[in-house]
Formats: C-alpha cells, structure tokens, sequence
C-alpha cells in the first residue's frame, strides 16, 4: 500500500481501545500533520493518571479550582450580556426609534471583540495572561456602566463597542489561562464547564434580559450586571497567578518594551483594517449607505487589499498575529473555515428569531426571551455530553457531522414558522441550531488545541475565535441587510388604505419600531404582520 494510500485510510482519532493519555504533539508531530492525522496523539503515561492533581499543570487542585471558578464565573456574565442583547435589542431600538440599527447593536460588539481577538493572545503571551485578563475586566466595566446612562443611540452603539473588546478579552484569555493549567487529555472534560457556563449565562440573559426590560426597563438591564462584574474583578486580582502564559518579558531577561519589537504590529493592523472593512462594508452597504457609495466601496476595496496582504505580512513576521498553517494548511484550516460558516448560519438564526418573535408573533421581550431557554439548555446539555464524550472517547468526527446535520435541520425548520404556528411547534423547531452548537463548538476547540503545541495556544484560541466571531458578525449584517431590504418590499405589497399619506406613515412606523405594530387597527396590524412574517422567511432561508 502506497504512503498516500495509508494516509488516506488512517482513522481520524484513534479508537478507544488504544489506551494512555495523550500529550500535547511537538513542533515536529505538527508540521507532519495531514487530513486524516489523529487529533490527539498518544504517549504512554499509565502511572501518571494515578497521581494526585493529575489533570493539572504548574498548579495544585485547590488553587485550580479556585481559579476556575471564577473564570467560570466571569463568563456566565459575560454571556449573559451577550444574550440580553437577543431579546432587548428591538426594546432599546424602539426606545430611540432606531430599528433599522438593530444590527449594529450586535455589529459593533462582535466587531470589536473579533478584532481583539488575535492581539490578546500574542499579548498575553509577551506580559502575562494575568495583567491582560485584568484590563479586559475594566474595559468590561467601564462599557457596561456607559450602557446603562447613553443618552442616545449613537452613545449606546460606541458602548457596545468597547463592551466587546472587554467581554472578548474575558472569553479568551480565560481559555488560555486553562490551556496553560489543564492538560490536553483532559481538556475536554472542562471544557463541558465552560459549556454549562454558556448555557447558563444566555439562558440567564434570554429569560431575565426580555423581563428586566419590561418590568424595570432596559438601563437596568445593564446596571445589574455592575455589582457582579466588581466582584469578578477583585477575585481576578486575588487568585489569578502572575506566572501564567509564556511570559516571554520575563522568561527572555526583557523589558516590556523590549519584548515588543517583535510582535506584530504590521499583521495586527493588517488584520484589523481588514476585518473592520469587511464588516463596515457589509453592514453598511444597502442598508444605510447604497452599495455604490464611496464608502462602501472603499471598505470592500481595503478588504480585499487587505486580505491579499495578510499572508505575506505573516511570512515576514517572527511571532505572527495570524499565523498562515491554520488558515491554509489542513486540518487545521478545515475547522477554523467551517467554523466561520457554521456560525454564519447560527446567527442568522439566533439573531432573527426574537425579532420574529417579536414582531409576528407580538410577544412581550419576556416571552421572546423564554423561548430562548429551551435551545440554551439544549446546547448546555450536549455541550456536556460532548466533552466527557472527548474524553473518554478519545472520539471527535461523529459530533462534527451530527453538529452540521443538526445545523441544516434547524435552518430549514425556521423557515417554516409563522404567525399561525402553535407554541409547542414553535418549541421544536427552534432548538435544533443550538444543540448543534453544543456538539460542534467543543468538538473544534478540543481538535484545534491538540493539533498545535502548548507554545501556540494561545494564538491558535484566538485565532478560532476570530474565525467564529467574524462568521457571527456575517451573519447578523448579512440577515439584517437581507430582512431591511426585502421588509420595504413586503410591506409597500401588503399594506393598504385609500390615503398614501397614511400608508406612507403606517410603514415608517413600523420600520423604525415593531412596537408600533401593537398599536395598529386590526386590519393595518394584520397586513404588517404578513409583511414581516414574508420577509422573516426570506431571511431564515439565508441561513
């Protein structure tokens, strides 16, 4: 049998049969990687599994545990903000009669958190996880305080902007920190945590994000969150080590300055200015602005530009950014694209169902947000199942293709719900993106981590954020454009009465608040509804 012949037969993982741990690969195990290579390679260590704190590296049970818990802590908040957005978007939208910027209340928090992604790591990696944990903290902070008092939308939207810098820096570098205590063959069974952590903090912001808004108003929403954030902050202070990461300040005899010449300031730009582009020019481009704007072309120029330049900018760079073998050469790039696309379509879903809820279905931001419950917990439950299932197992390509599949049957669900639609129906269509997630997402993190060395962790958690973040970004401005304008057309079919200045006025209203909708005679709110419930579909087919 020919050497490609073997490679193309190799199992993906290697059975449970064959028993030991598994170590991280080397340098030299991962540049030998190819499409049908293990995702975790095996070293005899039978003894070491009968040791105490044989899970752990570099610290002792209790001092792990006690640092976990509060990074599991910390991301139940920032989950929770993340998902209060879902339900309380098209309230804070109304409130400032902005509901054509609905999109960019989620746009600008995940622009600026994919954007930061990539820096965190290799920063972290130059000063320590620890002092930029802790900025990210503040940031965090500071943009969940101006949340609560903007007076205006555009306040609010710059505040949801420096929001997802913080709440980007909480998410990743808590993975890092992880990565750099827990080891590789048992980093699945805490990655469940983290999934519980998920599951709680969105199931927390669904239900209590809508209520909050309508019992004691969205501001409040925000302002709850600040004791909690205060008391994340200072347990970070107190038990987070100071020793964690490469630390290469310290470890090369340097000063910080020092050990920034080389990072990668070049590629960091690059990256930047790119992702910026993509997503201004997407968000923007015939939903505020015509595509034919300079602006917008400008962006979709640079973007181009700037993804062209991305790989040599990388070659060039000693510590790059973005380092091109998980862009280009698989399996790493294979799970870092399909990473971006599965979360293309699970936006277009997530984001757009509350909406739908909302405004065709007239529930209160309460009841649209309890029915997000229902999906949390499933991908909280199969996140679970999932990591232990990794780590006994030792299995990873069955949850990739039940996640996809589970991800297709969602997608064609929602573009069958209605105004009609009974709420049990509603229940059982809905969950199905989600608890694909919950197979997908730890499946990829386990795979990508252990195809990389201990060095790379960092960067190679980064990276993978960035590609999930970008597809969420894509996939909220790519709905909304597609919803913004296909609702006009919907709605100038639908809508009728005898005097255009009525007409005219029925569909500004509704555009810019679905709250109006309520207030309709029942003959106008019905032909709204249609109108909304048609260009719903068209959007959930994106997906």
């Amino acid at each position: 049998m020919s050497p490609p012949e073997m490679r193309e037969n190799r199992p993906l993982l290697d059975t449970p049969a064959s028993v030991g741990t598994f170590a991280q690969p080397t340098a030299g195990e991962v540049a030998e990687v190819t499409e049908r290579t293990a995702l975790l390679t095996k070293k005899e260590q039978h003894s070491e599994g009968h040791k105490k704190d044989a899970h752990f590296r570099n610290i002792d049970g209790r001092g792990f545990w006690i640092l976990f818990s509060t990074i599991i802590f910390g991301n139940i908040i920032a989950f929770f903000d993340g998902t209060l957005m879902a339900s309380a978007h098209p309230v804070i939208t109304s409130y400032f009669h902005a509901s054509n910027s609905a999109s960019w209340l989620s746009t600008v928090f995940f622009l600026t958190l994919t954007v930061t992604q990539p820096l965190y790591g290799r920063v972290s990696d130059i000063i320590g996880r620890r002092k930029v944990y802790i900025f990210a903290e503040i940031l965090f902070l500071v943009a969940t305080v101006w949340c609560g008092v903007a007076p205006t939308m555009g306040h609010f939207i710059a505040a949801r902007a420096l929001c997802g810098m913080g709440a980007g820096g909480v998410t990743s570098v808590s993975s890092m920190i992880t990565s750099d205590v827990v080891k590789i063959e048992y980093r699945g069974i805490y990655q469940s945590y983290y999934n519980m952590a998920y599951a709680l903090g969105n199931g927390l912001g669904a239900a209590f994000g809508g209520m909050l808004c309508d019992t004691l108003g969205w501001r409040m929403a925000f302002f709850i969150q600040i004791p909690w954030i205060m008391i994340f902050l200072v347990a970070t202070c107190i038990v987070t080590p100071d020793d964690l990461g490469p630390n290469l300040a310290k470890a090369q005899g340097k000063t910080v300055w020092q050990a920034f010449e080389t990072f990668d300031f070049q590629g960091s730009a690059v990256v930047t200015i790119t992702v910026t582009s993509l997503i201004l020019g997407i968000n923007l481009g015939g939903n505020v602005l015509s595509w034919t704007h300079p602006f917008v072309i400008s962006c979709l120029i640079l973007t181009i530009v700037g993804g062209f330049s991305i790989a040599p900018v990388s070659r060039r760079a000693k510590r790059p950014v973005l380092p091109l073998h998980l862009l280009a050469k698989s399996p790493n790039s294979n799970l870092m694209w399909a990473s971006l696309f599965f979360c293309i379509c699970l936006n277009i879903v997530l984001f757009n169902v509350p909406l739908f809820l909302q405004a065709v279905r007239q529930t209160s931001p309460t009841v649209s947000g309890m029915y997000l419950v229902v999906p949390l917990v499933g991908v909280g439950l199969t996140s679970i199942f999932t990591g232990y299932f990794i780590a006994i197992t030792r299995h990873m390509q069955p949850q990739l293709y039940v996640g996809q599949a589970l991800l297709v049957i969602g997608v064609i669900g929602t573009i069958f719900l209605n105004q009609h639609m009974p709420t049990w129906a509603m229940l059982l269509v809905v969950p199905w993106v989600n608890i694909g997630q919950g197979f997908y997402f730890p499946t990829t993190t386990i795979a990508t981590l252990s195809l990389n060395t201990l060095e790379d962790q960092a960067v190679v958690v980064s990276t993978l954020g960035l590609f999930r973040c970008i597809g969420s970004i894509l996939g909220v401005a790519v709905s909304s454009w597609i919803l913004q304008n296909s609702l006009p057309f919907y709605l100038e079919r639908m809508v009728k009465d005898a005097d255009p200045a009525i007409k005219e006025k029925i569909v500004q209203a509704v555009r810019g608040s679905v709250e109006a909708i309520r207030d309709l005679d029942p003959i106008h709110k019905g032909q709204v509804i249609t109108a909304y419930a048609k260009a719903m579909r068209i959007t959930f087919a994106s997906g």
